[in-house]
């Protein structure tokens, strides 16, 4: 697995203690439906949190939440349409990003609830 994978996996398992640690249930990790991938389902309180993950080793000119493609938007969507209708849920959705910036050794993570919005 090269470097990226790994530090991708790495970014992965902090977001989840992340919010276990501000209170959210783990439901999914990994979610897979069609072409489209979940990296994290969470619950907190009657909000379901489909939350995308990005991992990074530098900022560059890129805001790392923007790197979050209309057609990645498309699939994560989809994917959680389908998560919620086969598990006959009655939540609120709500689409977030975490971003892990990696610098000089140190983890900067920033939890963007309510990220965008879908119709």
């Amino acid at each position: 697995m090269g470097k990226h994978n790994e530090f991708g996996k790495e970014g992965e398992e902090m977001a989840k203690d992340y919010l276990i640690k501000n209170g959210y249930q783990i439901c999914y990790q990994n979610y897979r439906y069609l072409k489209a991938e979940i990296d994290i389902i969470a619950k907190k309180d009657n909000v379901l949190a489909i939350v995308e993950v990005r991992s990074r080793s530098s900022d560059f000119f890129e805001n790392i939440a923007e790197t979050v493609t209309p057609k990645k938007i498309k699939l994560l969507v989809m994917a959680a349409d389908h998560y919620v209708t086969s598990n006959d849920l009655d939540v609120e959705t709500r689409f977030d990003i975490i971003t892990i910036l990696k610098e000089k050794g140190t983890f900067q993570l920033e939890h963007l609830e309510s990220a965008f919005y879908h119709f």
